[in-house]
């Protein structure tokens, strides 16, 4: 970490691992810059998307050959949910959250759009999802950890009722694995995507994975038919042909780069083991609730996520109507949380590096930036590109 700063932004970009940063380095001097092309097979290139995958399996309760890393999270979400929407061929809804991660909806517009059937795109509130499903549901689209509170959905729950009805589900752990258990077998689940940026700390822009249960894997196709999705993608053959299982979700070349930092970065979070994480993350989120209800009270905060742990995510969010000012203001500090709009302050608990002392001095932080009104300095709310 940069000297002195305080990092609860890991659920938007985890910082750069020591093994990451030596695995690139290993990649770009030695199996680039030395290996060449020849690093496609003597650096086992050619298979970083099916090792990469086997080890996010192991991660969120799916077997190796279930889970396969490829795309970016929007890409991978809308070959998924194309393919889902095909297996439910006469069902004209698409169900998802009105509270979801924008780019899902969009994806799930594109969808619509494309689809050979009149698809409607229903948005109802999140505690209305389960009556939402019927008959005419094909897929239930949902992020499991929302992105402004940090709500978790009961994944089982969610998944028995769509299946009763007939519906597949479409789960975003996007701010899920890494951060908390996530059992998609157990639970039964259909699909799933999720990024590698966030609490697995693969670097900006890392491939996002894919996962389908083998259940539906005779009958799983995809809408980006690219190269590497063929079975036999060097017989360049002028007829697409789909490869069996998962690796029909590939299209186009892997990013090695990518992939490389991705799959470094991976093995610290498998080593430290999910409910080894998750306590401390519990651990941590609610000594932040805590110190910040105590040493912020009467500054106009309002706690936005579930004070129950059980129902709560790896992050923290409050709510203030200069929420933005007040984030702003904090980088002085060298606290570093995000915005929301429109009123939401974020603060993710990564606890594979956020220790005890940065919660305690973030939230002393904070207690002074809201105390001595430094946030009403006009020069912290001017908005820049990204927020």
């Amino acid at each position: 970490m940069p000297d002195g700063v305080i990092y609860l932004d890991g659920n938007s970009l985890g910082p750069l691992s020591r093994a990451a940063r030596d695995r690139l380095r290993e990649v770009v001097d030695s199996e680039w810059g030395q290996g060449l092309i020849g690093s496609w097979t003597e650096a086992n290139w050619i298979n970083l998307p099916a090792r990469v995958g086997g080890k996010v399996a192991g991660l969120i309760g799916a077997e190796p050959q279930e889970v396969i890393t490829c795309d970016s999270t929007s890409i991978t979400l809308f070959k998924l949910l194309a393919a889902a929407r095909a297996l439910r061929p006469g069902r004209r809804v698409l169900l998802t959250d009105a509270g979801n991660f924008p780019t899902d909806t969009y994806i799930a517009e594109s969808v619509a759009d494309i689809s050979p059937e009149a698809i409607e795109l229903r948005q109802v509130r999140a505690d209305a999802i389960i009556e939402a499903i019927d008959d005419e549901t094909a897929v239930v689209s949902l992020t499991h950890v929302n992105y402004r509170t940090g709500a978790v959905y009961d994944m089982a729950a969610v998944t028995k009722s769509a299946h009763a009805r007939g519906a597949l589900v479409l789960w975003d752990l996007s701010h899920s694995a890494g951060a908390l258990p996530v059992d998609l077998g157990a639970c039964d689940a259909d699909m799933a995507v999720g990024c590698g940026y966030k609490y697995l700390n693969g670097g900006p822009g890392a491939p996002a994975w894919a996962f389908a249960a083998s259940r539906l894997h005779p009958n799983l196709a995809q809408p980006l038919t690219g190269w590497m999705g063929h079975q036999a993608p060097f017989e360049f053959s002028g007829r697409y042909e789909p490869a069996a299982g998962m690796r029909q979700m590939l299209t186009g070349t892997p990013p090695v780069l990518a992939l490389s930092s991705l799959d470094a970065s991976l093995d610290d979070v498998v080593d430290a083991g999910m409910d080894r994480l998750r306590t401390k993350s519990v651990a941590l989120c609610e000594l932040f609730i805590r110190q910040v209800e105590a040493r912020c009270a009467g500054q106009g905060l309002a706690l936005a996520s579930p004070r129950d742990a059980v129902h709560r995510g790896s992050q923290v969010s409050f709510r203030h109507e200069d929420g933005f000012a007040v984030i702003r203001a904090l980088l002085e500090s060298k606290v570093i949380g995000d915005f929301r709009a429109p009123d939401i302050m974020r603060f993710g608990f990564a606890p594979l590096y956020t220790r005890f002392v940065d919660v305690w001095d973030a939230a002393e932080k904070l207690a002074e930036v809201l105390e001595s009104g430094t946030w009403r300095d006009p020069r912290f709310s001017v908005r820049g590109a990204v927020t």
